[in-house]
């Protein structure tokens, strides 16, 4: 091993479902075991699994148990083990038809077919049209972090049943939606606001997770046609042409902040968009960090790592010891084990069953 070879490790609950692993690092070999298929043998368990760059990505080569059951081996050759590397811009997952969308306070979403998504997934729509005049094409473009209700249903935090929207139905032409991969490039990033509560504070509700913090500085663009315009960077009335910005008083959860802005009075928020403001162009209601230094820095003392990286999402970034501001970069990078089956033995998945227990190794060493 040389001087700056890239070791990381852990474990995880599986769920069944692929799973990310976010590191500082795009591994070149990748080491993973299941300790509950090691714990109790039974067919179709696949208690180790290994995979190097050499193989090409989504292959892995895996011991797993037979029928009897007796351990052999096999291969994956889709779906295995496979790298990401972020980009800087966003990467969407493959287009999936939508067959229709109700008329709710939080719209539910039909696809299909299988979406294969998972709750707090970020995705994006486009077309969205009943017809050329209706349908709900006010809400593409913006990301939507999602609940999953079935294989082929999840919901949205927005209200789609207004008076400008029409259900779809019948899979409509040109509707889709598709998953944003790397949705936090940067954080706190650009919220997207689905509703204003105003009063003598004002709470902030978004499509997707806004990532602020207490004591964040932020600021408005709102576009007239949704009201409560009043909060677009005020005037600041003693020092003339410096705005005023507001700042973070409270986390609700991850889509929803309260700013320390007194909105009473100020006009009411209005999502309730026509289809024919789609066509002439429509924008939306935004919500923007702003400043330099909004945390004071990421904290060292004792029992915390001595060279903390800011964390986004509750994971941590590639960055290296960093002093938030406005925007971290969360370019991200590491590995995924999909829920690709054995060649030979078909039920036998590297990712393993719910609820298993799962170890990993992860390395990219400085030779090649």
């Amino acid at each position: 091993m040389a001087e700056y070879s890239r070791i990381a490790t852990g474990s995880f609950t599986s769920t069944g479902a692929a799973k990310a692993i976010y590191l500082p690092f795009a591994p070149s070999s990748v080491k993973v075991w299941n300790y509950s298929s090691f714990a109790t043998p039974a067919q179709n368990g696949v208690p180790e699994g290994y995979w190097n760059s050499g193989m090409g990505q989504g292959y892995a080569v895996i011991n797993a148990f037979d029928a009897t059951p007796v351990l052999t081996t096999d291969v994956i050759t889709s779906n295995g083990i496979s790298t990401f590397d972020a980009g800087l811009s966003f990467q969407y997952g493959a287009q999936i038809a939508i067959s229709g969308i109700t008329k709710a306070a939080a719209g539910v979403v039909t696809t299909g077919s299988a979406h294969g998504y998972s709750t707090g997934d970020v995705v994006m729509f486009q077309g969205l049209y009943q017809s050329s005049t209706t349908g709900m094409p006010q809400i593409c473009g913006m990301p939507f972090v999602i609940t999953v209700t079935g294989a082929t249903t999840f919901t949205i935090p927005w209200n789609t049943n207004q008076s400008n929207y029409t259900a779809l139905s019948g899979s409509p032409s040109g509707a889709y939606v598709k998953k944003v991969l790397y949705p936090f490039l940067y954080a706190p990033g650009v919220s997207f606001i689905t509703a204003i509560t105003t009063g003598s504070t004002t709470t902030i509700d978004t499509t997707a997770p806004h990532n602020m913090v207490v004591g964040q500085e932020v600021a408005f663009h709102i576009p007239t046609s949704w009201g409560t315009i009043q909060l677009n960077e005020n005037n600041n009335t003693v020092i003339p042409s410096s705005p005023v910005y507001g700042y973070v008083v409270s986390v609700t959860d991850s889509n929803t902040v309260v700013v320390n802005i007194n909105s009473t009075g100020y006009t009411a928020f209005d999502s309730d968009q026509t289809v024919a403001a789609v066509k002439a162009g429509l924008s939306f209601p935004q919500m923007v960090a702003v400043g330099d230094v909004n945390t004071g820095g990421v904290a060292i003392s004792a029992g915390s790592p001595l060279y903390p990286s800011p964390s986004v999402n509750g994971v941590s970034t590639i960055n290296g010891p960093a002093i938030q501001g406005s925007f971290v970069n969360n370019t991200r990078q590491g590995f995924i084990i999909g829920a690709g089956l054995g060649a030979t033995l078909t039920s036998a998945a590297l990712i393993g069953a719910n609820g298993n227990v799962l170890y990993w190794e992860a390395m990219y060493p400085d030779y090649s």
